[in-house]
């Protein structure tokens, strides 16, 4: 599971209106057909148009300021491997999410009336897509980028010499191109993979948009506050304030565990993750007592996510401070992807 709270921004400011990013969210249904389209959703209601999900929100910011965030944006991605739980993907992923805005609303340590929060004082919409695009940024993208270059080099050589500006032989350079379209190192269905193209398999993920105040619009619940869980006076009161987002990640993973029966290897754990930031010697030695069967899953999903794994030590006395650092750099690009951790 890989969880992402993200304040929404155009540019360097924050946006006055959700407008953008509901168009955004939209963009997936223009290519479905009419009964494939997916419609916004909350805790209580389906098929919210957008139209309403903007007003909603953009009405929802009394006395907020202009440098604040009117809205959050919370990704869910599921691995591949929870993704296989799902018997139904489309009802299953509506039904986990209703589920872990409870746990968002819980992770608040704030209070409304004397009372505290639950996913009633949440004004949220969620929309669940089922296309991902190769990013830029994406390891299969940088690595056919050496191939792409020289790709685009000879396609510009057989355009100067179609149109008589330099001398070569069109057949011999179009080989040549066909040649390094077979050689790059990452191709998805016979072709090289690229910036933009579609990811194959199930890429089912969840998007929600989260208002900053309260249903009441009287009250703000920031999860990008940088305070765990304290106590402040504010006009003479003892007023309770925070967002603890280790417990909301760590109660999304158990939600998903515990509601679809999900058995997960430690390797894909949020404890994992947490164990290899803060102590990477105890996540190896974790990851290779475990037992026999599960660590041939672990070492599975590691490899599946680009661990070098014939370095990994393969007993404790190979567990050497060298080794450590020369996997962290393989294990710290995994475990931000959506099959470890969150």
């Amino acid at each position: 599971m890989y969880i992402t709270i993200t304040a929404q921004k155009l540019g360097s400011n924050y946006s006055q209106s959700s407008g953008d990013f509901v168009d955004y969210l939209e963009k997936e249904n223009e290519s479905l057909e009419q009964g494939e389209i997916e419609h916004f959703f909350n805790q209580y209601g389906d098929e919210i148009n957008a139209t309403e999900v903007v007003i909603e929100i953009d009405e929802n910011t009394a006395k907020l300021k202009k440098g604040e965030p009117k809205f959050y944006s919370i990704t869910v991605s599921p691995s591949k491997y929870e993704l296989r739980q799902l018997q139904n993907n489309r009802q299953e992923l509506k039904q986990y999410t209703r589920a872990i805005m409870k746990d968002y609303a819980a992770s608040f340590n704030r209070e409304i009336n004397g009372k505290p929060i639950t996913v009633d004082d949440i004004k949220y919409y969620a929309k669940i897509e089922h296309q991902r695009t190769y990013k830029g940024t994406d390891k299969q993208v940088r690595e056919n980028q050496p191939f792409a270059t020289k790709i685009l080099e000879l396609k510009n050589e057989v355009r100067k010499v179609e149109q008589g500006n330099l001398e070569g032989n069109i057949k011999q350079l179009k080989a040549r191109i066909s040649k390094l379209e077979a050689q790059a190192p990452h191709q998805q269905n016979g072709k090289r993979i690229v910036q933009g193209m579609q990811k194959a398999g199930n890429q089912s993920h969840i998007h929600i948009i989260v208002s900053r105040k309260d249903m009441s619009n009287s009250v703000s619940l920031s999860p990008g506050s940088k305070y765990k869980a304290s106590e402040v006076m504010m006009n003479g009161k003892l007023v309770k304030r925070g967002f603890d987002r280790d417990s909301f990640f760590a109660k999304a993973e158990k939600t998903f565990d515990s509601t679809f029966k999900y058995k997960r290897n430690y390797a894909e754990s949020y404890k994992s993750k947490k164990d290899f930031i803060k102590n990477p010697k105890l996540y190896f030695s974790v990851l290779l007592g475990l037992p026999a069967s599960e660590k041939a899953i672990a070492f599975k999903i590691l490899g599946k996510a680009g661990v070098p794994m014939m370095s990994i030590p393969t007993s404790q006395v190979q567990l050497a401070l060298k080794t450590i650092r020369y996997l962290k750099r393989g294990v710290d690009i995994a475990i931000k992807s959506g099959s470890i951790g969150i």
